[in-house]
């Protein structure tokens, strides 16, 4: 290889390296969280403690229950993200973490415990041997574990 084309190849290279690591710079960087309009801060009821021990309990993870600051969006089925409409999320920003519920499955065990295993996981997506297989918290694997059909809340 001649020294002008290693110069333009190393060039290039660190051109290549220096846009990787300014975009993994970005990515740490501190940025808001978006709530979903309508999202109120609550205090967590004393069954979401509940809720969170026989997560951990089937998890086998721990994490700070009071690290979570939650959220319901009162009045409504399901709410808008980025990744279409929810009736939960779960959110990591530094050491808080933010559960936010659609109000009409506030009480939903479910819906509740699915999210707070987002939490002990502190990942998003959903590990089958997690969700399904140790704490049945899908739909699909919650309604086989109750032994009936539930298709929502109240229902």
């Amino acid at each position: 290889m001649s020294s002008s084309r290693l110069r333009t190849s190393t060039a290039g290279a660190c051109l290549a390296l220096g846009a990787a690591l300014s975009g993994c710079a970005s990515v740490s960087e501190p940025r808001a969280v978006t709530l979903p309009p309508g999202a109120v801060l609550v205090a967590a009821p004393a069954i979401y403690r509940e809720w969170s021990d026989r997560t951990e309990a089937c998890s086998g993870l721990t994490r700070q229950f009071s690290s979570v600051k939650w959220y319901v969006v009162p009045g409504v089925e399901t709410f808008e993200t980025d990744d279409g409409p929810k009736v939960g999320m779960w959110t990591s920003h530094g050491e808080i973490d933010r559960i936010i519920i659609a109000g009409v499955y506030e009480n939903t065990e479910m819906v509740v415990r699915h999210e707070i295993l987002h939490h002990l996981l502190g990942q998003a997506g959903h590990p089958a041997e997690y969700f399904v297989t140790r704490c049945h918290l899908t739909w699909d694997s919650w309604d086989s574990a109750q032994g009936s059909v539930i298709s929502g809340p109240g229902e």
